[in-house]
């Protein structure tokens, strides 16, 4: 699974914020990196110029194989939040969307029955 992490030009992106985001997402989404090619986190400062609270947005896509990506956005008062906040989400999204896959597999496979007709 790789992680592109892109910041918008009112967030100082450095190593620091890359790692913790890096670890962040395989921390969470670890456990499904063989359906997940690549996510990617978009990271920004929504009123950078004005300020306020609640207005740093982490938007990630995650794109499965063989499917059409998946995206969520989290808004918090600091990036870190941010970033934990949409990773959980993209964690439960996926793994609703993954049982779904699997269900709908189940159900269109034959079963086999033996049935003794004597």
């Amino acid at each position: 699974m790789k992680i592109l992490v892109n910041t918008d030009a009112s967030i100082q992106g450095n190593e620091k914020l890359e790692q913790h985001t890096q670890a962040t997402v395989q921390s969470v989404l670890g456990h499904l990196a063989d359906h997940i090619t690549r996510v990617e986190v978009h990271l920004s400062d929504v009123n950078s110029s004005k300020g306020g609270n609640d207005d740093k947005r982490c938007l990630m896509e995650a794109r499965m194989v063989g499917h059409q990506p998946i995206a969520v956005t989290d808004t918090a008062s600091s990036i870190h939040q941010a970033i934990d906040g949409a990773s959980e989400k993209l964690k439960r999204l996926l793994d609703h969307t993954l049982g779904r896959i699997h269900d709908r597999k189940e159900r269109s496979q034959p079963t086999d029955v033996d049935i003794d007709i004597d």
